[in-house]
């Protein structure tokens, strides 16, 4: 118990990870734990949109644990190019850090999880980074741009960086591709 409450305790430093995208209720920027919260409403409510059919329980899971490595690695912008580099070093040491605070059945656990979500092996895991990659943009397309209007950021860079929203749900892709086509339109999003 004394294990699990450390863990629970250190978890509370979610919150105070800031990510770019900003909120649509309030001027500033969402946390981690925001955007954890996001994510498993998200699959309550989209998940009959999956791909094949999805364990929602385990698909939640996914989308609470798969961040927690940010508490000591950072969030990684999807278009910081540099950061990205060595992301998956820093999160994979991150995750061994966290979890071992765990006692051992949770430890190996939620590092399965957290492995899971990042190989995409299973429709669980490809839905989860689905709705992972879906939040931001919907955030970015209700604030006109948000992040989309950063250097570099363009309708192909964006198209790439969330094409995996198809791998999870192909309606939501369609989705994704008309958010896209009106943030060129609109101008929140330059073309290229």
């Amino acid at each position: 118990l004394a294990r699990q409450i450390a863990f629970i305790a250190e978890t509370d430093r979610l919150k105070a990870v800031l990510r770019l995208s900003p909120l649509l209720s309030a001027n500033r920027r969402e946390n981690d734990a925001e955007h954890s919260w996001h994510l498993a409403l998200m699959v309550l409510v989209l998940a009959e949109y999956a791909n094949e059919p999805v364990e929602v329980e385990r698909t939640l899971k996914l989308v609470l644990v798969h961040d927690l490595v940010e508490i000591y690695a950072g969030d990684t912008c999807l278009f910081d190019d540099a950061a990205r580099k060595d992301q998956a070093q820093r999160e994979g040491a991150a995750a061994k850090r966290l979890f071992a605070l765990l006692p051992p059945d949770q430890e190996a656990e939620f590092h399965g999880l957290w492995n899971e979500f990042e190989e995409r092996r299973t429709p669980e895991a490809r839905f989860a980074k689905a709705m992972d990659r879906l939040q931001p943009l919907l955030l970015n397309a209700g604030n006109h741009g948000g992040t989309w209007r950063a250097p570099g950021v363009t309708h192909t860079r964006v198209r790439e960086r969330t094409s995996v929203i198809d791998e999870g749900s192909h309606d939501l892709w369609d989705c994704t591709e008309k958010l896209l086509a009106l943030g060129v339109r609109e101008g929140w999003l330059k073309s290229g």
